[in-house]
């Protein structure tokens, strides 16, 4: 990742936003080299509307190499993040940003299945990944096919929370409910092997299907 950005996050670029919450300090400060950016403003900057920046694309580009390390230490809310990255269009950015960025949701998620507990929750984890990438699929796929205890022991706890409430009936994920989660997630949960899923939850899968 901070190879990727380097060309552009090394780069002094003028930086124009909000002086009610931004003092001409944190302007300067976020103008230079992104890496001198402090944990407290790269947090800051990483939960304001993009409604503070002149241009908040250019900006959350900049910062993405922090702000994403702060994501994967469970520092920063997932939902808001990802959300964030939407409306920052991080999908038109260069190939090689992009390429970076995937790259890392992939070792992160793989990390993540394979160690339990883990940094944050796992359902944090795939929020991130499935609203960034506009689909669940491809995450579902590579839990499927983690058949550990870790990635099982997961699964369990993504269950207990996604049924709260019936949730599960009607899952949104991301900040502003980009992506409707629960048509591939019935569907797929319904058809792991059999044993991956406690017979309790199970029940509970099932009537929220069949209902």
């Amino acid at each position: 990742m901070d190879a990727a950005f380097a060309p552009l996050s090394e780069l002094p670029s003028p930086v124009h936003g909000c002086t009610h919450c931004y003092t001409d300090a944190d302007l300067k400060a976020l103008a230079g080299p992104a890496c001198q950016v402090t944990e407290p403003l790269l947090s800051s900057v990483a939960y304001s509307t993009p409604d503070h920046w002149d241009d908040f694309p250019g900006l959350y580009r900049r910062l993405t190499p922090g702000i994403v390390r702060l994501l994967v230490a469970d520092q920063l809310d997932h939902a808001w993040i990802a959300s964030q990255l939407l409306a920052a269009e991080w999908h038109t950015w260069p190939a090689p940003e992009r390429a970076a960025l995937e790259e890392l949701w992939h070792a992160w998620w793989y990390a993540a299945l394979h160690t339990h507990p883990t940094n944050g929750h796992i359902t944090d984890v795939l929020e991130t990944l499935s609203v960034t990438t506009n689909t669940l699929t491809p995450w579902l796929t590579v839990w499927a096919d983690a058949r550990t205890d870790a990635s099982d022991l997961h699964l369990s706890d993504a269950l207990d929370r996604w049924l709260l409430q019936d949730e599960l009936a009607d899952l949104r994920l991301g900040f502003r409910n980009e992506l409707h989660a629960t048509p591939p997630l019935l569907p797929w949960l319904l058809s792991l092997e059999d044993g991956r899923i406690g017979a309790a939850q199970l029940i509970e899968v099932e009537r929220i299907a069949y209902s």
